[in-house]
């Protein structure tokens, strides 16, 4: 017997047809959309709603306290563990389930998939995302055409050894190794991870090949080459101005279809102060201060790290042997992305900076993050050049997840944390970014979402403030993550960058954007055009 099911988004696609057929602008492109003002200030014991463009809905696809269909004492939950309330009770401040934090989402259009009800019809649309918090770390499938009970999946809490999973940021889906890719942003006990997409998953650790690191963002290109960007925030001074310390990688497969083996590259910059020579990377180094201006270009190159075919496929630390081999580090790159119909030869990467409004580097050095753009005449290309498109300031800062909403039209959104939080009296934001258009006249991106604080990230911060003594397992304000468009293709046609989005708020467009709040509730959203407004 077939078990009902839910489409997600269906009611407003009902509703937005007859706008659609009426010629509305309510699905228009990118943009079309209106600013959001100013962020939402961050006020003690005040909860707030997300503020979007007011061509924009919100759909939530899955929420923390949503059981898993198939969870266990320690994994019960989509956003939290098994190890306590999910909000403290009285005379227990500080006693609270650990929040896993769902990350990076990744979106596909699959037929056959299972899981583990053998009556239930799980639909053709899957949301797929690691967990940043906890232990074990695990992986989810949340089934958009599938009811509340069915709604997320449990994939895998292991991996092959029978190791506990770590905690997962990053994700994607490679469609010649026909395997879900997953990072973990831990240092040298972090690393990559490849997923079938069964339920079970069998999900094996990639160290030998693409080694361990402190990775997040990750990305395919049409050639095969995995393109990784790492988060490892440095040293710092007293003012809170971190070292660079992270770096671009890639990973060049000897066979697309298997990443167990090949080359793990990193990215190397030239001086353009000192011709000749290479770029020096430290705090205040006149290198780095000539990187965040705007106008600057900069020869790059791929320098190789590890070879399995010479060095075999033991594990290795990816971010020493950067350092050792001459690679350029960054300020905390987070996520990178390949712009459309560029044949992946443009990919933007951002930088998250030293998040704190005390930072010496802040002007001029980096501080405030940026975002890059490194361009080459093909993506197997050992050489290219960079440039800086944006350079961060107080009010835009902060950078972590991107995506693509058109062929020039980048959202960005931000993490810049509790502290900065509070110095600028500011929560995060989201960004839409024109890479065609100069921001070095004083130019600035649109603002579409202002994201509020929800009650249960309300309490958190205020046990961090009340309490900063006493340990505690959870992060205060929300934070926006697992901002994601894509149209679902699980081919090569499908990757990230192949090709423009159309109308990707439109709910009778194949192409579907997600962001998750993450801390706190732990809320994953599809955006969507407002049916009920008339442009």
């Amino acid at each position: 017997m077939r078990s009902k099911r839910y489409v997600a988004g269906a009611g407003a696609a009902v509703a937005l047809a007859a706008l659609v057929a009426g010629g509305s602008t309510a699905g228009a492109v990118v943009p079309a959309l209106t600013g959001v003002p100013t962020a939402n200030p961050k006020s003690p014991g005040v909860t707030s709603p997300d503020v979007l463009s007011p061509e924009l809905v919100k759909l939530t696809v899955a929420q923390g306290s949503m059981r898993l269909e198939n969870g266990t004492p320690a994994v019960p939950y989509y956003g939290y563990d098994g190890n306590g309330p999910l909000v403290p009770l009285p005379g227990a401040p500080t006693v609270e389930a650990t929040k896993t934090e769902p990350d990076k989402n990744t979106y596909l259009v699959l037929g056959g998939q299972h899981g583990v009800d053998p009556t239930y019809d799980y639909g053709t649309h899957f949301l797929f995302q690691g967990h940043e918090n906890g232990s074990p770390g695990y992986i989810t499938r949340v089934n958009l055409d599938a009811d509340t009970a069915h709604r997320v999946t449990l994939m895998a809490t292991t991996d092959t050894t029978g190791a506990n999973l770590p905690p997962i940021d990053g994700s994607t889906w490679d469609p010649f190794a026909q395997r879900l890719v997953f990072t973990a942003e831990k240092g040298s006990a972090g690393g990559t991870f490849q997923a079938t997409l069964n339920v079970p998953s069998t999900v094996e650790s990639l160290a030998g090949s693409l080694g361990k690191g402190g990775y997040e963002g990750i990305q395919n290109d049409s050639a095969g080459n995995l393109w990784i960007v790492e988060d490892v925030g440095g040293p710092s001074d007293a003012t809170g101005a971190k070292k660079p310390n992270s770096f671009v990688y890639r990973f060049v497969p000897q066979d697309r279809a298997d990443l167990t083996k090949g080359r793990l590259q990193a990215l190397q910059l030239d001086s353009r102060l000192r011709p000749g020579q290479p770029f020096a990377a430290d705090t205040f180094s006149p290198d780095e201060g000539d990187l965040h201006t705007y106008g600057s270009k900069f020869t790059t190159r791929w320098v190789t790290l590890h070879d399995t075919a010479t060095e075999g496929t033991v594990g290795f630390d990816a971010n020493a042997l950067a350092k050792a081999k001459g690679a350029t580090p960054f300020k905390r790159p987070e996520n990178g992305m390949f712009r459309p119909n560029t044949g992946f030869r443009e990919f933007y990467f951002d930088e998250t900076g030293d998040t704190n409004l005390n930072s010496a580097a802040n002007a001029g050095f980096g501080g405030f993050g940026s975002l890059l753009r490194l361009t080459q005449d093909r993506p197997p290309a050992d050489t290219g050049q960079l440039t800086m498109v944006y350079a961060g300031d107080q009010a835009h800062t902060g950078f972590d997840n991107m995506t693509f909403l058109g062929a020039t039209d980048l959202a960005v959104v931000e993490d810049a944390g509790d502290t900065l939080h509070t110095q600028r009296n500011a929560l995060d934001s989201g960004y839409l970014f024109d890479v065609n258009k100069s921001y070095a006249g004083g130019n600035q991106p649109l603002r579409f979402l202002a994201q509020g604080r929800d009650p249960s990230a309300t309490i958190d911060s205020a046990i961090r403030d009340i309490l900063p003594a006493v340990p505690f397992a959870n992060d205060g304000d929300n934070e926006i993550t697992g901002l994601h468009t894509s149209d679902g293709n699980p081919g090569p046609g499908g990757i990230l960058g192949a090709r423009p989005p159309v109308r990707p708020f439109t709910p009778l467009s194949a192409w579907r954007t997600f962001y998750t709040g993450q801390h706190g509730d732990n809320v994953t959203s599809q955006l969507l055009t407002d049916p009920n407004r008339r442009g």
